[in-house]
């Protein structure tokens, strides 16, 4: 059970995306996915998709948004239910429950904006240890 540190970059992304600024978290979480190339790549790729997907629905980019979140849940759902602290299945259900009606709609672009309270957030079981002098 001893797990070795997270890295500060998928730390970083964390952060980031908990604050709702998914462009930031994309940018941190892709440093990561180039540098490593182990199991968890494909997990950082779809962490990366998740960010995306919430920064273009955010943005009005519907059409982006829903191919993101379809692409996004292809990478993770193999890591389910559990990986890399992250609760994939939590992520994953809370992801489903803020994009339905963008899911939903027929329309080609259609015009639904994100709604704040339905954001997931990502808490790391374990969590991190304490960051000294921090």
């Amino acid at each position: 059970m001893n797990q070795p540190p997270y890295d500060p970059r998928y730390l970083a992304g964390v952060r980031h995306f908990n604050d709702c600024d998914f462009f930031e978290a994309h940018e941190a979480w892709e440093e990561l996915w180039t540098d490593y190339q182990g199991p968890s790549r494909k997990f950082y790729q779809g962490l990366i998709q998740v960010a995306v997907c919430f920064h273009h629905f955010g943005n009005g980019n519907t059409r982006g948004a829903i191919k993101l979140y379809h692409t996004s849940r292809a990478y993770l759902e193999p890591y389910r239910p559990r990986y890399e602290g992250v609760d994939v299945e939590k992520l994953l259900d809370e992801m489903a429950v803020c994009c339905r009606d963008l899911l939903a709609a027929d329309a080609k672009f259609p015009s639904i904006a994100i709604v704040p309270d339905l954001i997931p957030e990502i808490h790391l079981d374990p969590p991190p240890p304490a960051q000294s002098g921090a």
